[in-house]
């Protein structure tokens, strides 16, 4: 393990607000990061997504096809509510969760909030072979996908406590950023 990692504890790096929630557009490295960040500092993992398939049932694109984006936004919102009282975890939400202002506010009341960037080749480079992805499917290409970024560039940026790019970087190099870049700063 990195000398820098070394005997850091997880309240030690965040403070009184013990959680740190991975925002940013599909494919931008927020499940991964999550995974090995929660390796890294020994804390608990919520995936917003995975809960919200947990317990509809269904996939997220059976979701939108049965109910609607709408809906599951709706049920997205619920899942945040309900992690208001956890602590000591990372939070990988799903890419359109700051889409609603609500969503942001909760966070931010548990959560350093860090948003993940790639560029838009990097992104349909990571997802070009999912069919999990409904907001892209019958778009997979950079343009779209540029386009969707930029509609939501602004409500990532105003929601992020801390912005780190994934691009050329591997996961334990995106997380020791995030590490690095959280202990220094204090909220």
């Amino acid at each position: 393990m990195n000398e820098k990692l070394k005997g850091r504890k997880s309240g030690v790096l965040v403070g009184s607000r013990q959680n740190i929630a991975l925002i940013g557009f599909m494919g931008a490295g927020k499940s991964s990061v999550s995974r090995c960040l929660r390796d890294l500092l020994s804390m608990e993992e919520a995936d917003t997504d995975a809960m919200v398939v947990k317990a509809e049932g269904m996939a997220i694109a059976d979701i939108f096809a049965k109910y609607g984006e709408e809906y599951f936004r709706r049920r997205e919102r619920d899942v945040i509510r309900d992690l208001e009282n956890r602590q000591g975890i990372i939070i990988s939400c799903g890419g359109g969760v700051v889409m609603r202002e609500e969503n942001v506010i909760n966070l931010k009341k548990f959560s350093r909030i860090v948003l993940l960037t790639a560029a838009p080749e990097t992104i349909l480079e990571r997802v070009r072979h999912s069919a999990e992805r409904p907001i892209l499917n019958g778009h997979m290409n950079v343009e779209y996908i540029a386009e969707l970024m930029e509609k939501r560039r602004k409500k990532y940026e105003e929601a992020a406590d801390l912005i780190v790019s994934t691009d050329k970087k591997n996961v334990r190099q995106v997380c020791e950023e995030v590490i690095d870049r959280l202990s220094e700063t204090e909220l």
